[in-house]
């Protein structure tokens, strides 16, 4: 890439566990009273408070508690949600989408320093292997479901293409996790109008979040799971992370350290349509309109003939922002710690998972894209980044847990459900577990 201009950013055998405008039609199949099967809307989609569940999570957000609140980093979603019933391959039902960081917005094209680092191999990122030896980040980060990251890379080329005339090649960075338990994924329905769309529609400020974009289809320690972000303040500076989460087992899930996975075994996944037959289903998944025991071994509802959902597999992309004036190798340390907060949450990088992380700062504009000249930059001391490895660390863990926040139950192909987080028990969980904790401290 030597000698390349830098571009406008602008222009429209692995597990399978591993891994703007809404197109909306979702099945209403009832569910036990434990379980309402919920439509969803775009409305439904909220930016999710924890804190006011009684969750209590360390440091300092900012104002929208987001990768946004890294000033320049715009986030946009294209989510696509058609059908219900019966899977037909190339038909749907449909769950899916694409998601759209742009480190200094659809505007400006200058690169930033950056870094990456993958905790489990079991995933796809694209264009990591420049940003291994350059440092340099150069084109939007573009999230989706696995067997579409061929389109949505392409779709990002063509992209910038269109906005600039000079254009000449890219190295796209498109990363996935898998969504193929709600959606069509070898429907192939995510498209380069798609991706256009999520690029075209970034803005700052709020993110939506949950079961939009790219995280439309994915579940998160056995709930409804998807786009989650927090962000930190450090002093002057702001840490931000962003991620797509479809990992880790239900058992493993901690909340601010309560075992909430242990103590939250239901509601689990179930099927909410009668009509599909067993060859179709997963083994030991029961009726959603049937009382029955965790994971469904009721005989007329988890006699399904296709073999267990493997558990714990699944996948997680973690993109971290700042602005803090840090070197590609400080970054690289602050997006190896993003592992910790996922860690902290009951994330365990178990084999069939893809957990890929990605990490840029908007600081040192003039160095990280000049191309023809000596220039000068600022870098904080090693001495100083503990503050932001403990930021990186608690906006992932926090994060994580937004997404499920975030999201609501969903029912994807062959009637298959995944419920949403509840939020009244977690906070049920969350009071006695507070309320233990400190009866200890007296």
């Amino acid at each position: 890439m030597t000698g390349r201009t830098p571009t406008l950013l602008r222009a429209p055998p692995r597990s399978p566990w591993s891994g703007a405008a809404l197109f909306l039609v979702v099945s209403a199949s009832a569910m036990a009273s434990a379980m309402a099967v919920t439509p969803l809307t775009a409305s439904a989609q909220k930016v999710p408070d924890a804190r006011a569940l009684g969750v209590r999570l360390t440091g300092e957000p900012g104002p929208n508690n987001a990768i946004t609140d890294v000033a320049g980093v715009e986030v946009g979603h294209s989510t696509i949600i058609e059908g219900s019933g019966a899977l037909v391959v190339g038909e749907g039902p449909v769950r899916t989408g694409v998601t759209a960081i742009l480190p200094r917005g659809r505007e400006a094209g200058d690169s930033v320093f950056a870094a990456w680092f993958s905790l489990n191999g079991n995933g796809e990122m694209t264009g990591t292997t420049w940003i291994e030896h350059s440092g340099v980040l150069e084109t939007p980060i573009l999230i989706t479901n696995t067997h579409s990251v061929g389109v949505v890379r392409d779709a990002v080329i063509a992209w910038q293409k269109e906005r600039d005339p000079t254009f000449l090649w890219a190295l796209p960075v498109v990363a996935e996790t898998y969504d193929g338990g709600l959606n069509d994924i070898n429907g192939f329905h995510v498209r380069p109008e798609h991706a256009f769309e999520a690029l075209d529609g970034a803005r700052g400020g709020p993110v939506e979040q949950g079961a939009v974009g790219g995280g439309t289809g994915m579940r998160c320690h056995g709930f409804k799971g998807g786009i989650g972000t927090a962000s930190r303040q450090v002093g002057d500076y702001t840490v931000g992370v962003l991620v797509q989460c479809n990992q880790g087992a239900r058992r493993d899930l901690r909340v601010a350290g309560a075992p909430v996975g242990e103590l939250m075994p239901e509601p689990s996944a179930c099927y909410a349509d009668r009509s599909v037959p067993a060859e179709n289903r997963w083994s030991g998944v029961g009726w959603c309109d049937e009382a029955e025991a965790p994971g469904g071994d009721s005989a007329s509802g988890g006699d399904g003939r296709l073999d267990p959902l493997p558990e714990g597999a699944g996948s997680i992309i973690i993109v971290l922002a700042t602005d803090a004036p840090l070197l590609p190798t400080q970054i690289k340390r602050l997006v190896t710690r993003t592992s910790l907060g996922l860690a902290r949450i009951g994330g365990m990088g178990y084999n069939g998972s893809g957990d890929i992380f990605i990490g840029f700062t908007t600081a040192n504009r003039e160095a990280a894209a000049e191309r023809g000249r000596r220039v000068a930059l600022a870098m904080l001391p090693n001495d100083e980044i503990n503050g932001f490895i403990a930021a990186s660390v608690h906006a992932t863990e926090e994060a994580i847990l937004n997404a499920m926040l975030a999201a609501v139950t969903m029912t994807g192909i062959n009637g298959y459900t995944v419920p949403a987080l509840p939020h009244d028990r977690l906070q049920e969980i969350m009071g006695r577990y507070n309320g233990a904790m400190e009866g200890g401290r007296r």
